[in-house]
């Protein structure tokens, strides 16, 4: 009987780690990590991963843009290759696809390497910055990438990424620090799958 106890004990605990170990990384996240590094826009990627997900029909991605002025620490005027004294734009973006914010995003962009279209159109509207400068055929340079959540981060970050969007001939255009939310991963409503 003592061992039959010990048994059941057993895997109530390992069914209690399963159940906690679950929550930690949700069952998801690895196919939201192959869909964003198959692409170099993140927006791209959660138009897909929002039409594959059934998250909204359509599968479109709205970003709520906050444009407060944050000056950009050294750090990411080195990565971007420019000096203390050039002009950069800032954008703080919710990307969502229908009610589900997919992510949160910091973005500084330098605005001499953009064409002034894509600098009124970001100025003006909250089109993503990805949908804006995909005419310039942009490469992504991952710079850090982890499961959870970096320090510039919210809280409920599940995935984090840090990096350098160039265009062809190698000038970096914007460093990107993306923080995906738990939403993005979670199994949709029934009534949009």
């Amino acid at each position: 009987m003592h061992r039959a106890m010990i048994v059941g004990r057993t895997f109530a605990v390992a069914a209690l780690l399963d159940t906690t170990l679950a929550g930690c990384v949700p069952a998801r996240l690895p196919a939201l990590e192959a869909t964003l590094a198959a692409q170099p826009s993140a927006t791209a990627a959660l138009a897909q991963w929002c039409a594959v997900q059934h998250l909204a029909d359509p599968a479109t991605i709205h970003a709520a843009a906050d444009r407060t002025p944050r000056a950009a620490p050294a750090a990411v005027r080195a990565a971007l290759g420019v000096g203390a004294d050039a002009p950069l734009g800032y954008r703080h973006v919710r990307l969502s696809c229908g009610n589900v914010v997919l992510s949160d995003a910091q973005n500084w962009f330098v605005p001499a390497r953009l064409t002034p279209t894509m600098n009124q159109t970001l100025a003006s509207t909250d089109t993503p910055f990805g949908t804006v400068v995909a005419p310039l055929h942009f490469t992504r340079q991952r710079l850090a990438a982890q499961r959870g959540r970096m320090a510039e981060c919210p809280a409920g970050t599940v995935l984090s990424h840090r990096a350098v969007l160039r265009r062809p001939d190698g000038a970096a255009i914007s460093l990107v620090v993306e923080c995906y939310t738990r939403a993005s991963v979670q199994t949709p409503p029934a009534s949009l799958r």
